[in-house]
């Protein structure tokens, strides 16, 4: 007779294990301390305590009830994530200090910004857009490779550059060893014993232009960064801050809404003046001729020029749409009507 079988013992919970909260790093990175990275850095380095006692590993998870303190200051929670457009002027470092006494970005940033990260730097020489960020996390991502946004730039060489001359650009070149992937490149006109040209990357490496740039034996005398991804420059002036509206980020990034701010809501801060910065909010919403707003012109995905193009079609003249040009001679009007005596009609 076989013996009676063995209960089977209950499943296993395989969450059962796993620990409340995230790692400690991801949290200070999500409260704008620093990167990931960095706040590793700085763990290892005894900078960080939990709950009174200093770890000096980032393998611990930690909840909204622990107490953090970095270098003594108490860590609060997460803000939503945000991303501001900077222009940089030229001759700023893009670092929170440098060894050399020189300035640097944040030193120049209004004073009602809250604490900011750079996603990727422009060195001292170069200028134009630059995004920064309260949220580590949201640095993390649009640093990596794998998001691969197009980055432009307005590039101004001495010399004469000729189409052969910039075609191995195109293709890709090694220099001392190292890769640099295929680069777009235009010619955009000759000026003097200069030349302007647009040039479009996906990559980041130190100084990538201007070494391209001399490898073919062009010196690079100015550089603007005019776009990163769906972020554009447009007309800003040198020094100026712009905050993205939450709905733009949103599309773009794929955050959820409740992770933003709200959407109608952006704020422009200007630049600093006798040491104040001067600052504005908009709280009504953009909204096109229909009255509604203008993001149902939008579908998520698209960018900020995908934006303007829409607004300037709804609200350009009806013969513009129709196809005639918008710079052509206006048509000879007629004798002006005589004024109506009944009540004005209302707007359609």
């Amino acid at each position: 007779m076989a013996g009676k079988e063995k209960p089977k013992a209950p499943a296993k919970d395989p969450t059962a294990d796993t620990p409340e909260g995230e790692r400690i790093a991801k949290v200070l990175s999500r409260a704008g301390i620093a990167s990931r990275r960095e706040a590793e850095r700085m763990i290892e380095a005894g900078e960080v305590s939990v709950n009174g006692k200093v770890i000096t590993s980032p393998a611990l998870n930690v909840t909204s009830r622990d107490k953090i303190t970095v270098r003594g200051e108490l860590v609060g929670q997460p803000e939503p994530p945000r991303l501001w457009l900077y222009y940089k002027p030229e001759g700023l470092v893009t670092s929170t200090s440098d060894e050399k006494g020189r300035d640097t970005v944040f030193d120049h940033l209004p004073e009602d910004m809250p604490r900011v990260m750079s996603i990727g730097r422009l060195d001292l020489n170069s200028e134009g857009l630059l995004l920064l960020t309260n949220d580590g996390e949201l640095k993390r991502r649009l640093e990596l490779p794998s998001t691969g946004w197009l980055r432009k730039y307005r590039v101004r060489v001495n010399g004469n550059p000729t189409e052969p001359e910039i075609e191995p650009l195109r293709k890709g070149i090694t220099i001392e060893g190292e890769k640099f992937q295929p680069m777009e490149v235009k010619i955009d006109r000759h000026q003097g014993a200069n030349a302007w040209l647009t040039i479009g990357l996906r990559e980041g490496k130190n100084r990538e232009i201007r070494r391209a740039m001399s490898h073919i034996g062009m010196t690079v005398n100015r550089l603007i960064r005019t776009s990163y991804g769906p972020f554009r420059l447009n007309d800003m002036k040198p020094g100026d801050v712009e905050e993205i509206k939450a709905r733009v980020l949103r599309e773009q990034l794929g955050l959820s809404e409740t992770d933003l701010p709200s959407p109608d809501r952006v704020q422009k801060t200007g630049t600093r003046t006798e040491g104040k910065p001067t600052s504005h909010t908009i709280t009504r919403p953009r909204r096109d001729t229909d009255g509604k707003p203008a993001k149902a012109l939008l579908k998520p995905g698209e960018g900020l020029k995908q934006l303007s193009d829409a607004w300037k079609k709804v609200t350009r003249p009806a013969s513009d749409r129709s196809g005639n040009r918008s710079d052509a001679p206006a048509r000879p009007r007629g004798p002006a009507r005589p004024p109506s005596k009944g009540p004005k009609p209302g707007r359609g």
